[in-house]
């Protein structure tokens, strides 16, 4: 069944509504967006969340030191890099953490960075670094915490094959409760991640649409 994460929560009704609906980890955004939230926000709604829901915040272009200040003022326990950071800063900063509490880490690469990998045949390579967990976006790095919009993944599809069995595949951009399960279809990824696609204002889930979300993503046909 599918992994899914519900990203951009900004309040404590949006994080129950998603665990309610059966999300697998709910994304705190600590990076400029409009769905950026406070850590001290986010750790009163992490505390009053379930202990075996992932609480991961998502990250761009930060010091590795602040990242470990929020990691543990918020109480996240997963980290997801949206910049332009490296695979050897992902899996350094995972091993930092290894020791007192192990960090679930998400870099995001964008569909033109993993081409660009493959080409130079340094997927493998570069993953093997103690990076098993990877989020493929439409977006450029370095420009937003995620675009929402979709991107070719029949491409996308080829692509993975070339390295699925050394990593976990996590799909985002421009997913909606109405096309997620095709995504799954295609793409057959370990997990999915959702923000805009199921909010009625930046910041503002759309319950609805997150049980939808939720439904279609984890009945989808693999």
């Amino acid at each position: 069944m599918v992994w899914v994460k519900i990203c951009g929560i900004t309040n404590r009704e949006d994080a129950h509504a998603a665990v309610d609906a059966g999300a697998d980890a709910l994304g705190f955004i600590f990076a400029e967006s409009p769905r950026r939230v406070a850590p001290l926000v986010a750790r009163e709604i992490i505390r009053s969340l379930p202990d075996g829901v992932e609480k991961v915040g998502v990250f761009m272009n930060e010091a590795a030191e602040r990242i470990s200040e929020i990691v543990g003022k918020a109480g996240l326990t997963g980290v997801q890099l949206h910049g332009d950071e490296s695979l050897d800063f992902a899996a350094e900063l995972a091993a930092s953490f290894a020791s007192s509490r192990p960090l679930f880490m998400i870099p995001v690469l964008p569909l033109r960075r993993i081409q660009e990998m493959a080409i130079n045949g340094g997927v493998l390579v570069k993953l093997s670094r103690g990076i098993d967990t990877i989020l493929i976006d439409s977006v450029a790095q370095g420009k937003t915490c995620g675009s929402g919009q979709t991107w070719d993944w029949g491409m996308g599809k080829l692509l993975l094959e070339t390295f699925r069995d050394s990593v976990r595949v996590i799909a985002a951009g421009g997913l909606t409760p109405v096309n997620v399960a095709e995504a799954v279809r295609i793409l057959h990824p370990w997990g999915v991640d959702v923000s805009s696609g199921v909010e009625r204002e930046p910041g503002k889930k759309d319950h609805e649409k997150v049980r939808a979300f939720v439904k279609a993503a984890k009945s989808a046909q693999v």
